[in-house]
C-alpha cells in the first residue's frame, strides 16, 4: 500500500489558535474543513497529545489562521513542534485577537475563520471539532496574502515534515541527515552538512546542528 497517495488529498496548512485562560495558544493542523452551508460549519481535527485540544473543549471556541505559501517553515515548526504547556509559541509571532479572544497571525496568511465550539467526537487518536462560523476575513488585514500554502506544497517546497501525532506521518528517509525533534532532512542546497557554521539550526522547528542524526542507507 503506498500511502504517499494521500498527498494528493487537498489538505492545507493552519494554525489553530484557542486560549488557555487568558494566554492564547494554538498548533499547526493540516485538517480544517467547511462541512455544511446553511448553518456554516467548521471541522478541524487535533491530536489528544496537542495541549491545543484540551484547551479548544474547556474555551468552547478556536480560530484558524489559513496560511499562504509565504508562510516560514519556523513558523509551521513553531506551532507544529513545540508544546504550549510549557511555551508561550505567540511570544515572537505577531498576532491580533478575534472579537471573542482567539489569535490570528498577521502575517503570511490568506484569511481567518473564528468558530464557536458546537460539538466534538473523539476517534482513537485524534478529537474531531465542529465549530459554527462567528467571524472571518478573507486576506491579511484586509489584503490578499499570496497563495493558500497546501499539504503537499509544504513537503515538496517548504521541505517541512509532520509530527508523530499529525494524521498523515511519514517515515525519514534514509542516507539523510535529520532532525530527531521534527523530522526534517537536510538536502545538501547550502554544501555539505559537515560544513554548515555551528550556530546553524534547523529551518523548521530551530534544533541545533549537533542534534541532527545520519540515517545510513
Amino acid at each position: 500500500m503506498d500511502t504517499m497517495a494521500l498527498r494528493n488529498l487537498t489538505y492545507g496548512m493552519f494554525v489553530l489558535g484557542t486560549k488557555n485562560g487568558d494566554r492564547p495558544t494554538g498548533c499547526t493542523v493540516n485538517t480544517v474543513i467547511q462541512v455544511t452551508s446553511d448553518p456554516i460549519l467548521i471541522m478541524a481535527c487535533v491530536n489528544h497529545q496537542n495541549f491545543t485540544n484540551q484547551c479548544i473543549k474547556q474555551s468552547k471556541g478556536f480560530s484558524v489562521s489559513i496560511l499562504s505559501e509565504e508562510t516560514p517553515g519556523s513558523v509551521i515548526g513553531n506551532f507544529g513542534f513545540r508544546s504550549g504547556r510549557d511555551t508561550d509559541k505567540f511570544a515572537s509571532i505577531p498576532y491580533f485577537l478575534t472579537p471573542e479572544g482567539y489569535p490570528v497571525l498577521k502575517l503570511n496568511t490568506c484569511g481567518w475563520l473564528e468558530c464557536k465550539l458546537e460539538s466534538f467526537t473523539d476517534l482513537k487518536t485524534h478529537t474531531l471539532f465542529i465549530g459554527s462560523l462567528t467571524g472571518a476575513e478573507a486576506g491579511t488585514a484586509g489584503a490578499a496574502s499570496g497563495n493558500p500554502m497546501t499539504y503537499a506544497y509544504y513537503h515538496r517546497v517548504v521541505k517541512g515534515k509532520a509530527p508523530a501525532n499529525a494524521p498523515i506521518f511519514e517515515k525519514p528517509l534514509e542516507s539523510l541527515w535529520t532532525c530527531p525533534i521534527c523530522g526534517y532532512q537536510y538536502d545538501g542546497s547550502a554544501g555539505p552538512f559537515g560544513d554548515l557554521p555551528h550556530s546553524w539550526k534547523c529551518p523548521i522547528c530551530g534544533a541545533g546542528k549537533d542534534a541532527f542524526k545520519l540515517n545510513k542507507a
